[in-house]
């Protein structure tokens, strides 16, 4: 296997590591109207994301990068391009963190503390929907293919992306995240609060399901690759598996299989992607691949010696953060009085 094949791999695994880590903030985000009660809900729904979320934001920083490093063609035509859609998902994710450090300080600024509280919550839900559609939208017509010239320079608009496939992308992807932060609130809290988010889980989820299986149909009806088709059918199998889990209450269960469902539904995309990077729909000769799109191999291969030594202490740091903040959470957990 060359090098460039390798960081192929890598990156994907990246992007896969950013959704399922980031995908149930986002599923969280998305439920504070739906689960949140009244301030000390959703104040229980904020806490069980608040130790880790920036942490597992910065993933999608590390992919980013490698992308840049590894993939530079990949990298330049993919943000030029996407240019409009991928400056939203970065206002929103600016937006959701300014809102998670901002909520509880409406008292110290003198505001009016439930309008202040119900503004920034509002900025957490559309924080976390709009990337939740929009990185669907985005692989989905990057699997897809997108109109690039000769120069690799991507010549449509941004309505050029909201073509029927890219649409049910982002759905696919905004209701699978919004599952899974489901799930984790389920696995993470105590009481009325956690059986509220199992049966609003089995409800997203169902939606997700039909969604998901006409997206994984037309990828493979496109983009036919036996690896796709066994991604593909894993993803679809643990999807309901983890439905009928969570209907019985076994939340660990539930949110691993969804876990798999993420890892091997985004599989299955850059498994119908390869050996392309960036297909060209306007004529597959201006495609950027494996081959055109990546660095020396002199860069590659410091790369590779760099992420030798560096993704294996990143997961041990995350998975030891996990590990401290593992218990439940419920009101009682929310002092009486604090913000």
């Amino acid at each position: 296997m060359q090098l460039n094949e390798i960081w192929f791999l890598v990156v994907g695994f990246l992007f896969i590591g950013y959704f399922v880590l980031d995908g149930f903030d986002f599923g969280v985000g998305m439920s504070l109207p739906f689960l949140g009660k009244d301030d000390t809900d959703r104040r229980v729904l904020i806490n069980t994301i608040g130790p880790v979320w920036d942490l597992n934001e910065t993933w999608v920083l590390v992919a980013g990068a490698s992308l840049f490093a590894a993939f530079p063609e990949w990298y330049a035509s993919l943000f030029s391009g996407f240019y409009l859609p991928l400056l939203l998902i970065l206002l929103a994710l600016i937006a959701r963190g300014v809102a998670f450090e901002y909520r509880g300080k409406g008292k110290t600024v003198g505001a009016n503390e439930a309008t202040w509280k119900r503004t920034f919550d509002w900025m957490i839900v559309i924080g976390s929907a709009v990337p939740a559609l929009l990185w669907g939208v985005a692989f989905a017509n990057i699997v897809q293919g997108v109109p690039l010239n000769a120069q690799h320079v991507y010549t449509g608009t941004i309505f050029t992306l909201l073509n029927p496939y890219g649409l049910l992308g982002g759905l696919v992807t905004l209701t699978l995240f919004w599952t899974h932060g489901l799930m984790f609130i389920a696995l993470k809290t105590e009481g009325d609060i956690k059986d509220r988010a199992s049966k609003l889980g089995t409800k997203v989820g169902i939606v997700c399901t039909g969604l998901a299986a006409a997206f994984l149909v037309w990828t493979l009806i496109s983009h036919w690759s036996v690896l796709g088709f066994i991604l593909s059918t894993i993803a679809a199998l643990t999807l309901i598996l983890g439905l009928i889990a969570n209907y019985f209450k076994r939340e660990g269960i539930a949110f691993s299989l969804i876990v798999i469902t993420i890892v091997t539904a985004v599989g299955s995309l850059f498994a119908a992607l390869f050996p392309n990077v960036f297909p060209s729909s306007t004529n597959p000769a201006f495609s950027l691949t494996i081959e055109n799109a990546s660095s020396s191999q002199y860069t590659l291969t410091v790369m590779s010696w760099v992420a030798v030594v560096m993704i294996p202490l990143v997961l041990i740091y995350q998975g030891w953060t996990y590990w401290v903040f593992r218990n439940r959470i419920s009101r009682k957990s929310i002092p009486a009085g604090s913000h």
